[in-house]
Order: structure tokens, then C-alpha cells, then sequence
């Protein structure tokens, strides 16, 4: 857009012409930034899209061709003028078939080259302004905006536009905070049932007793606090989207009476007795491996059913290149939001939040961000990151293991760390066994959530995939 927030990428190998270039667009109102090469420039973009480019073909590392191809993945309407001081008539040619918006050659002429900058800018604002309603490929594309630009994000979002427009139920797996909800909200604002609801059933918060009215409805009368009729998630999706947010917490039992309800499509509200239909496109969330889990836990039956098309959502760790994308846009909303002007992240912080593993994912890395931004004055810094790096149980590690570390202490004291011991080693086989689903752990060791929850804490037991 050609405003006075305008943003040119500026992008050459010799530190002169990015200068002179920079200054250049600077007189004439624009922001910039300078790279010297495709991949810097590419590092570049993943943070901060810029709203038109400037580069030179020749450079090392990554040319100013390859350049192009990379930022046309990831915002086609991106205008990138080529800039070069071997210029001929194919190489034209070639550039602007590949998508180049102008090539220019070696010596410019100022005033031409602000012409050319200020057209495209143009160019991109009319183009914007033209297509206000967003088309379902720019929803799908969306997903880059709201979970980076790197190579898995882009896998993603090709799975989910090939099957956002069939109507396959579909199972998507990945770790607590990841974006699970955010894809399943992508695939039904794309299908053919978008214009009707999108219902989310989180499986993990509904008592077993209250899960077939959570899913069916009730009548009135049909059990004590039944006070009228009530819908059921399946009847409120209708024509529509249900998600089974975490569906590996339900119990054998309640996925028995689900899995009946999707093969007949017809529910009966629990104290009715007149069944009636439902045309409902079913999405599961899981944060465990449902293919490999063993069938006690869930039953395969209901796999089968569910797993038309699966899509996994990676965990954050497995894709840094994302994280100065997202912490640019959680600190820019976080400033909005609290009317500061904090300038960024410091190398160093930013170093720490690249190699954390981020056991939260991305709403963890929302949490630190706004945390931080909310401490800091002027920049963040490592002082205002409150990580602590998660502890892995070692099953070979267990205290007092020696009897000459008994000394000095009494019966009672030995066997109670001796019982800490173990009950910390129970407690991490369970959570390790169930793949982090703490509720699936609790029922397996016929203690309450609760109760798990503040053991776990207590101890410092963690899990790769802990949800």
C-alpha cells in the first residue's frame, strides 16, 4: 500500500547501494529494511512482509531469481522489482515470467526507480481495495498469517486445502496449544457447510454421566435438573461442523455410543423416544497417537470411522523459522492492546526463545510475549522471559538409591522418599504411557484430575507431548 507506513525491502550484496537505495525511499516517505542476500531477505520476510522489494539478481547464497520464487510462495501479490548490472533482453524476458513486477538495469536513474516503487505500491493498494471480500483460498492462505511461513506450515495448509472441500471427516493430531482448532476452523470456512455452524465439544471437560446430553440433548423431565428441552452438539451442528476437541479422553463407553450415532445418523435425545436425523461433517482433535494407542484406550472401530483423512499439526520446536514471525505479531497486538511501543525483541531473548522447547506451543509463546511486553519499557529482553526449561522425569535417577545416603535420617523419612520415589516413577510411566493426556492417566490410576494435576506439578514431571 502507498502510504506513509509504506515498507520497501531493500535487498544487494554491496552495502552502497542499499544505502543509497535506502536513503533514496526514505526521502520519498517510505519505511525500509536492507538484506544482502535472498536468504537474509527471506528471514526477513518471514517476520515482516514488506510491501514491495527492491533486489539485485546477482548475489551469493541466494540470487535475486531464486529470491522471487521463495517470496512469491509466500504472498503472490508481493511486487519485487529486479534490480541488475548484467542486463539483456532474455534474462527480461525470463524475470518477468517468473513474476518479477519490473526489471531494472545498472546504472538507474533515480527518479525512475521511485516511479516504478511508487506504481507498485499503487498497484498492490487497488489490488487490495478490489478483492475486499476474501476468497476461500485466501481463508486457507490465512493460516500462514496467523501460524508462520515456514516449510511445515506451508505442508499444512496444502493438506488443508485438499480436503477442506470434501466432505471426509478428518482427524487432526498435535500437541496442547498448536493449532488444532485453528486448522478445523480453516477446513469448515472453506467447505460447503460454511455458511452453517461450527460446533466445538471439548471431550476432556464433559463428566462421563453428562456426555450423551452434551451430545444428544435431553427432554425435559429426563433426569433430575432437566428443567426443559435441551439441544445437543449434534443437533446444533446441523448441516454444519462438529469438533471433538481432545476426543481421546472419552471413555470406552461413551465412544461406543458415538460411534453408533455416526453409523445410523440418527440420535434420540436421552429420554426421548423418537429418533431424528443428523447431517453433520465430524472433525476430531487428539493430542495422542489414536492409530497406535492400544484399543482399551480407544477403540479402533471408531478410528476407522473417524479417520477418512488425517492432518498433523506440528509442535513449535520442530519449526523455529516461525517464532520471530509470531513473536512480531503477539508483541504488535500486545502493544496495541496496552498502548505501548515496545521496539522488538533483543538478539539474546530472541536466542532463547529459539532454542526453548516450548512444551505449550504457540499459546505458550503468545503468554511469554504478552508477559513480556507487558514488563518491558523500551525493548524485551532475556530478564523479561519467564521460561523455565521442563523437566523430564529419569526413571534411573531416583533419590537415595545408596544406602549411604540413609544415614542420619529416620524409618519414616526413607520410606517416605522411598514412596515418593516410586509414586513419581508411576506417575511419569502413566503420563508417558497415555501420551500426556492427564485425564486418560487419572482414570487409569483410578485417581481424580485434580489430584493428578497437583502431583504432577509437585514433582516436575513433563511429557514431550504433554497436552
Amino acid at each position: 500500500m502507498e502510504t506513509s507506513s509504506s515498507k520497501v525491502l531493500i535487498i544487494d550484496d554491496e552495502p552502497f547501494i542499499c544505502q543509497m537505495l535506502s536513503r533514496l525511499m526514505t526521502k520519498k516517505g517510505y519505511r525500509t529494511s536492507i538484506a544482502a542476500n535472498g536468504m537474509e531477505a527471506m528471514k526477513k520476510m518471514r517476520v515482516d512482509i514488506p510491501d514491495a522489494v527492491l533486489t539485485d539478481v546477482r548475489m551469493p547464497e541466494m540470487d535475486g531469481m531464486a529470491f522471487l520464487k521463495n517470496a512469491k510462495k509466500l504472498d503472490p501479490d508481493l511486487p519485487v522489482i529486479l534490480i541488475t548490472g548484467y542486463a539483456d533482453i532474455p534474462g527480461a524476458v525470463n524475470a518477468m515470467r517468473s513474476g518479477a513486477y519490473d526489471y531494472l538495469p545498472k546504472p538507474f536513474d533515480h527518479d525512475e526507480v521511485t516511479r516504478i516503487v511508487r506504481r507498485a505500491l499503487q498497484d498492490r493498494l487497488l489490488k487490495t481495495q478490489s478483492t475486499p471480500v476474501p476468497s476461500d483460498q485466501e481463508k486457507i492462505v490465512s493460516l500462514r498469517r496467523a501460524m508462520g511461513s515456514s516449510e511445515q506450515i506451508a505442508q499444512l495448509i496444502r493438506a488443508v486445502s485438499r480436503v477442506a472441500t470434501t466432505d471426509f471427516s478428518v482427524i487432526v493430531v498435535g500437541e496442547t496449544g498448536s493449532g488444532k482448532e485453528l486448522v478445523s476452523r480453516a477446513i469448515h470456512q472453506v467447505s460447503r457447510r460454511k455458511g452453517a455452524p461450527f460446533v466445538a465439544l471439548d471431550c476432556g471437560a464433559i463428566p462421563e454421566t453428562l456426555f450423551e446430553s452434551e451430545l444428544f440433548g435431553h427432554e425435559k423431565g429426563s433426569f433430575t435438573g432437566a428443567v426443559k428441552q435441551k439441544k445437543g452438539k449434534l443437533e446444533a451442528a446441523c448441516n454444519g461442523t462438529l469438533l471433538l476437541d481432545e476426543i481421546g479422553n472419552l471413555s470406552m463407553e461413551c465412544q461406543a455410543k458415538l460411534l453408533r450415532a455416526l453409523q445410523e445418523k440418527k440420535v434420540y435425545r436421552v429420554g426421548g423416544t423418537v429418533p431424528f436425523s443428523v447431517d453433520v461433517r465430524i472433525m476430531a482433535a487428539t493430542n495422542i497417537d489414536l492409530e497406535t494407542c492400544s484399543s482399551s484406550i480407544f477403540r479402533k472401530d471408531l478410528f476407522f470411522r473417524l479417520n477418512e483423512f488425517m492432518i498433523r499439526v506440528p509442535p513449535l520446536r520442530e519449526r523455529p523459522d516461525d517464532i520471530p514471525y509470531l513473536c512480531k505479531r503477539f508483541l504488535d497486538s500486545t502493544n496495541a492492546m496496552l498502548q505501548k511501543k515496545v521496539q522488538g525483541v533483543s538478539p539474546d531473548a530472541m536466542n532463547l526463545l529459539m532454542t526453548y522447547p516450548w512444551p505449550g506451543n504457540v499459546r505458550e509463546l503468545k503468554s511469554v510475549i504478552r508477559r513480556a511486553v507487558l514488563m518491558a519499557d523500551n525493548r524485551v529482553t532475556k530478564k523479561h522471559l519467564d521460561l523455565k526449561y521442563p523437566v523430564h522425569p529419569d526413571p534411573q535417577a531416583s533419590a537415595d538409591t545408596k544406602t549411604d545416603s540413609w544415614k542420619g535420617k529416620s524409618l519414616r523419612e526413607i520410606v517416605n522418599r522411598k514412596v515418593q520415589d516410586l509414586e513419581k516413577k508411576v506417575l511419569a510411566d502413566a503420563i508417558q504411557q497415555t501420551g500426556g493426556n492427564k485425564a486418560k492417566a487419572a482414570r487409569r490410576l483410578k485417581i481424580d484430575y485434580k489430584t493428578i494435576h497437583t502431583k504432577i506439578k509437585n514433582y516436575g514431571i513433563s511429557f514431550n507431548g504433554e497436552q
